[in-house]
């Protein structure tokens, strides 16, 4: 049934008579209904969403107050924060998008707005989206790591992110933490997904061609083994789409999962089936549903001529407004649209006479208290909840300080689990990777197992205890500097910074790898020294399986403990060379 926008604006306001606003928000509607108005425009619109991480509940998420560019990339779009961040996209300071796109002010802000995301409430803007410009013309695509970041998704192996994204509408997603369940798994659930799953950078292996794969892969000839592009008829335009999964796959997550697939950019095999594409298929417009991450997508866009839009993902940067790249093709517009439901971009586009003439384009924060919950699916998403509610709900601590993890370096929550590896494990020293998924809770919330599994939950959890020297901690970290601060995009990874417990450092971004981390220092004032043997406790091992509890269930014991959500120390790195730069706000 088509909603019009008085329909919309009349849920908004039933949303605050029935209580759903938080008192604060009666005064932001106004300004939510300004936001979700957007005048339709062109003939085609593509709705994009990625990086959900399994949130099917209104979480909240704290943006980054660091998120470094270095050489070419400082002072560009992703690496700016704060008031540096509103000031380049002329956001207005303390509003509705200004608390949505930074961190500032978080604390008190997050009281005043409530959650972001929630699919109930993601569903209802989806829908009004589609029907305000018509559903015939309107695409829904995923960016991926979709089925990943939540107990149910864990539990069930992803399904319930099936089953929601089918309910949602999606039309067209691409892959990345999807890898992370078994090459079984991952094909049963692609099978039960109503839209089409696209890779144009996954080829079959040699051995498993032989050995009789050939039965599920997309190609035998090219050797892809999903279908790498579609093609959609739309507006009066034909709208190609090529879907371009995470290309680092089985470097940063278990390549045991997964051994019959490659996976890396090739972009040398998009630029050739985009000139197939251009001329073969008679298309009016060539998009890339991508999982490369921003600065991966940015470098892509400079060597791979004939693409019009890059919907991006990975990073988990929320973009304002569309990175405009030039190359010998013309132009590519390049966006990103953040993380764990908090985000919904709209790029219309006018195609005419064979080509893209122009676009507009809004990327909208999903306030939950500002938009009514789909009741299909809450009803969905109460199922797929209810036999883990048990799990889910465990009390285990309050949280004394805000508890949250984005940013390159650290995060109070990170330091928790940091803290709890070194606790439960009797441990020096405690590493744990620096994901960017991972939900915030507020000062004075309850911390549940839920929001543990929301920082932890990975099909690979187990924990280890081992002894390292010195020159080996200082090695890891010189490696996952150099995935996150190496010059050429191509050799980043996208993650953040290694977690550490139990000792500080100096890390000069701007140096090359091998000179980036100097002054390692434990806690009690002395120095790591490289000969030395210490006894170090982490989590998710990529290569052979670890054989210790699951992390979850380690931090969970840390924090039934203390009954307080609490850190002693934030163990954070001392930086140079990056006064001034628009990336970073202070880091205390």
């Amino acid at each position: 049934m088509s909603m019009s926008r008085r329909e919309f604006a009349q849920l908004m306001g039933l949303a605050g008579a029935a209580g759903m606003l938080p008192l604060q928000g009666f005064a932001a509607k106004k300004q939510s209904s300004e936001l979700y108005e957007v005048p339709s425009f062109g003939n085609v619109r593509l709705l994009h969403i990625t990086d959900c991480h399994a949130q099917l509940m209104p979480v909240y998420f704290r943006e980054p107050n660091v998120n470094l560019g270095i050489g070419g990339a400082r002072g560009n779009a992703p690496h700016l924060v704060g008031d540096k961040l509103l000031n380049h996209f002329g956001i207005r300071a303390n509003s509705l998008e200004a608390h949505a796109f930074t961190s500032l002010n978080y604390d008190s802000a997050a009281l005043k707005y409530g959650k972001v995301g929630g699919f109930a409430h993601i569903k209802t803007l989806i829908n009004r989206l589609r029907q305000s410009y018509g559903s015939e013309n309107t695409l829904l695509l995923d960016g991926g790591d979709t089925w990943q970041g939540s107990g149910t998704a864990y539990k069930t192996r992803g399904m319930d992110m099936v089953e929601a994204s089918n309910d949602l509408g999606v039309d067209i997603m691409t892959g990345h933490w999807e890898f992370t369940y078994h090459q079984e798994e991952v094909l049963k659930n692609i099978k039960a997904f109503n839209g089409e799953f696209l890779a144009q950078n996954v080829f079959i292996t040699e051995d498993a061609l032989f050995e009789g794969a050939d039965d599920y892969i997309h190609d035998e000839d090219s050797g892809r083994v999903f279908k790498p592009y579609t093609i959609r008829e739309m507006g009066g335009a034909r709208i190609a789409v090529i879907g371009q999964c995470f290309p680092r796959t089985k470097i940063a997550n278990p390549a045991r999962f997964i051994p019959d697939w490659t996976f890396d950019i090739y972009d040398d095999s998009l630029q050739e089936l985009v000139d197939e594409i251009r001329g073969s298929e008679s298309v009016d417009a060539v998009i890339v549903i991508s999982h490369n991450g921003m600065d991966v997508d940015l470098e892509m866009a400079r060597r791979v001529s004939g693409v019009d839009v890059i919907l991006g993902g990975h990073t988990h940067d929320g973009i304002p407004a569309p990175t405009i790249v030039k190359n010998n093709g013309g132009k590519t517009l390049v966006c990103n649209v953040g993380s764990n439901g908090k985000f919904v971009g709209v790029m219309d586009l006018d195609i005419r006479a064979g080509k893209v003439q122009d676009f507009r384009y809004r990327l909208l924060p999903v306030f939950s208290d500002l938009i009514p919950a789909d009741s299909q699916m809450t009803k969905l998403i109460e199922d797929i909840r209810a036999p883990h509610m048990p799990w889910l709900s465990e009390e285990l601590a309050v949280a004394d300080e805000l508890m949250f993890r984005r940013g390159n370096f650290n995060g109070t929550f990170d330091q928790v689990i940091c803290d709890a590896l070194r606790n439960v494990n009797d441990a020096h020293i405690s590493l744990s990777p620096g994901f960017r998924w991972g939900t915030t809770v507020l000062k004075g919330q309850m911390v549940t197992m839920e929001h543990v599994l929301d920082q932890t939950c990975l099909t690979y959890p187990e924990t280890y205890v081992r002894e390292m020297k010195g020159e080996e901690l200082k090695l890891i970290l010189e490696d996952v500097a150099d995935n996150l601060f190496n010059p050429d995009p191509y050799l980043q990874s996208g993650g953040d910074m290694v977690r550490v417990g139990g000792f500080d450092y100096v890390c000069d971004p701007t140096q090359s790898i091998g000179k980036r981390i100097s002054e390692m220092t434990l806690d009690n004032g002395e120095k790591v020294e490289a000969s030395k043997s210490y006894k170090v406790s982490g989590w998710a091992t990529v290569g052979s399986r670890s054989e210790g509890a699951d992390i979850w269930d380690v931090v969970a014991t840390h924090l039934r403990d203390r009954k307080v959500a609490s850190i002693d120390k934030l163990n954070t790195p001392k930086l140079k060379n990056v006064a001034g730069n628009p990336g970073i706000m202070d880091y205390s």
